[in-house]
């Protein structure tokens, strides 16, 4: 293999708002390498097919014919992200090496009867229309080894923040809110990774809903700053059972999704929150539930110096200020800190997945997922010859 990778990094989270397509540069070996990004550009999708992704991910509408067509229709999606991207960067297609692509996630049940997880997004038509080698499908090989699919990120993580002489949590917020705590000195399998709970996915629904669908998400905080957040809601949010649940641990929309949200939304309503009060303690709630799991399970045992947060969370002043004052003195730092912008590190992960996968080294973290052994993780589609 070439010492210098050049990798496509391919995602589209719970929110379903569009593809995050980044290139990164990949140099070094086995767990020493080092990844840098060149460039990032973010692909929305229409709002009717943000919507259509959201009705298919239910069971009550999940037709097989719509997620059938979906599965191509999104493929060819993330096909013009992974040539958008390069155009940006002012590359030929020639110029990459592979493309990693998480796609899109449909249904995930890590403890169903069996295990399973979908994620559409046709690597096949990705691979066809770029000519690139594409590494698709990361989950499912977790699964089928014992584990819970989930959280993927904790290898990169280590990969890109690793320091020897501190403790780092890295928190990324994207649909879910996940933490990769890497110890000083630790390594990879010193790792402790869980999902921690909601993380924009509950604020965006409850905008959503009291919005009739014409916002999908609180910009900057705005009306959870003209709220106040009420005690008696946040205990009884508080109470999820997920919250207090010890890892090895992962949860979606089918525990923090829209319905979740509507049933929180009507008992606020009932208690007689105006919308902004609903909205600033469901925001507190995503803060409180990621403190709330730091303590149960990270800092009785450990020291952490910083806290870095990564995904679209990090976008929201908000929430990084109630993050902070839950757990403060530990400091709270976006990933701009680092070179990565918050909302390229999960196309980043997926581009390092994809090389992990290529080069057979195993990503998963059995102890983080509950697998019995460690995978090399992905499907790998080999680019067209002719």
């Amino acid at each position: 293999m070439k010492k210098i990778i050049k990798a496509i990094g391919l995602m589209s989270g719970t929110s379903a708002d569009g593809v995050d397509a980044a290139i990164v540069e990949i140099k070094g070996k086995g767990l020493d390498y080092k990844a840098s990004l060149i460039t990032f550009k973010k692909f929305q999708f229409s709002k009717d097919l943000r919507e259509l992704i959201h009705k298919v991910s239910t069971p009550e509408y999940g037709r097989v014919d719509l997620i059938c067509q979906l599965n191509f229709l999104i493929g060819e999606l993330f096909a013009k992200a992974a040539i958008g991207v390069v155009k940006k960067a002012g590359y030929k297609m020639r110029d990459i090496d592979l493309i990693g692509s998480h796609g899109q996630t449909i249904y995930h049940m890590p403890k169903g009867k069996p295990p399973s997880t979908l994620q559409i997004g046709e690597p096949s038509v990705i691979a066809e229309r770029t000519g690139v080698t594409t590494i698709a499908d990361f989950r499912t090989m977790d699964i089928a080894a014992g584990g819970l699919g989930a959280p993927l990120t904790p290898f990169a993580h280590y990969i890109l923040f690793r320091k020897r002489w501190r403790g780092i949590a890295v928190n990324n917020i994207g649909g879910i809110s996940n933490v990769t705590f890497i110890p000083a000195g630790g390594d990879i399998n010193d790792v402790i990774a869980f999902d921690t709970g909601p993380g924009n996915m509950l604020i965006d629904s409850v905008m959503h809903i009291i919005t009739k669908g014409k916002y999908g998400y609180d910009k900057n905080g705005e009306m959870a700053r003209k709220g106040k957040d009420s005690e008696r809601f946040l205990e009884k949010l508080m109470k999820h059972p997920f919250i207090k649940a010890r890892p090895p641990k992962s949860t979606g929309r089918e525990e923090f999704g829209y319905n979740e949200a509507l049933k929180f939304y009507k008992f606020a309503k009932r208690d007689r929150l105006s919308d902004e009060d609903i909205v600033a303690t469901t925001t507190r709630f995503t803060a409180k539930s990621i403190v709330e799991n730091y303590k149960r399970f990270i800092l009785c045992k450990h020291d952490v110096s910083e806290v870095i947060v990564c995904g679209g969370g990090a976008k929201n002043p908000i929430l990084i200020d109630m993050i902070s004052r839950e757990i403060k003195p530990i400091k709270v730092k976006t990933s701009d800190s680092y070179g990565f912008p918050p909302e390229t590190i999960e196309a980043i992960v997926f581009a390092i997945l994809g090389y992990a996968a290529i080069s057979g080294i195993p990503a998963n973290l059995p102890h983080v997922t509950g697998a019995g052994k460690q995978v090399v993780l992905g499907k790998i589609i080999p680019a067209k010859t002719g």
